[in-house]
């Protein structure tokens, strides 16, 4: 744990408090740190959210209440209090969320590179935004507008969630983003999200099975963009290893001629060579173009276990 306590006690959260972005401070996950493989903290201004993916002691969370506090004395402007929330993780899904200290805005609102976010700390184990995804949205973004100069930009963004793909692609200038996600609980805090932005238009929300509704998703196509972020294995939802070729399959009629897919697979029991191979095969007239980095604090001991987000290609004909 002393690569955690090390972490908190020399960290610097940029600019102000209230305006920094939120962030991952420190990625035990990744395997760099021996001994804390099981921690992650993440900072979702103006709360400290720690993870645990093994149940930890209260000797232990003592410990690192005490580091922040110290830290926190020299970070935070004056009679700011210091709001921190701990998640334990375990298998089969369960979890175990505490207010530790403080309190959590309702609602709370944080910024990634000037959009804003709702998210929600203290319900389920996926909080509103995935901040290793932040790669990814920055290269929609960049997609869009090189794609712009006054064509119609459609994206199609699959396994939508809260939809922030599709909030900077219209604040990039695409003329019409479809978002497909089976909850529709999240699609409407995606729409919250919209609104949050000044976003009043361009965007479509089916709170539909994906695979149940291609005819549908085909007819507002062709697309100029696509994403694919699914979850890695959700039960009853997508389980990679068999439902992802079911993806791939159906890309190149989703496509527009020369656009471009976004494949994301954040499971680490999968490597690279899962999503190549199987494009190789059921998608031959696709290009691969390149993996997108994942965000320095999310760095990994080995890139295979790591999120991975890959580009491919329609050629233009």
């Amino acid at each position: 744990m002393q690569a955690l306590l090390d972490t908190i006690a020399s960290m610097d959260i940029n600019s102000t408090i209230s305006a920094a972005d939120a962030h991952r401070l420190f990625h035990g996950r990744g395997g760099l740190h021996p001994g804390c493989e099981q921690w992650t903290l993440d900072f979702y201004p103006p709360v400290f959210l720690l993870t645990s993916f093994q149940p930890a002691t209260e000797e232990e969370l003592a410990r690192i209440g005490a580091a922040l506090a110290a830290r926190w004395q020299d970070l935070a402007p004056a009679a700011q209090p210091l709001n921190w929330v701990y998640q334990c993780r375990q298998e089969g899904g369960r979890s175990e969320t505490r207010l530790m200290g403080g309190a959590v805005p309702e609602p709370h609102h944080v910024t990634e590179n000037g959009t804003r976010y709702l998210v929600h700390l203290l319900r389920g184990q996926n909080h509103g935004l995935f901040l290793d995804m932040a790669e990814g949205r920055r290269w929609l973004r960049e997609q869009v507008g090189a794609a712009g100069g006054g064509k119609a930009v459609k994206v199609l963004n699959l396994f939508a969630y809260t939809c922030g793909f599709s909030v900077v692609a219209l604040q990039a200038g695409a003329a019409q983003v479809v978002n497909v996600d089976m909850s529709s609980g999240a699609l409407a805090i995606g729409q919250q999200n919209h609104r949050l932005n000044g976003i009043a238009g361009g965007a479509s929300f089916l709170a539909h099975d994906v695979f149940n509704s291609w005819g549908k998703i085909k007819r507002l196509g062709a697309y100029e963009l696509v994403v694919l972020d699914p979850p890695g294995h959700q039960k009853g939802s997508f389980v990679a290893t068999k439902d992802y070729a079911r993806l791939m399959r159906r890309l190149p009629d989703l496509l527009a001629p020369g656009g471009r897919a976004l494949l994301c697979l954040s499971t680490p029991k999968l490597d690279m060579a899962f999503l190549q191979d199987q494009m190789r095969e059921l998608a031959p007239g696709l290009v691969f173009e390149r993996r997108l980095p994942n965000p320095p604090a999310f760095a990994d001991v080995s890139d295979e276990r790591a999120l991975k987000v890959l580009v491919y290609a329609n050629p233009a004909g």
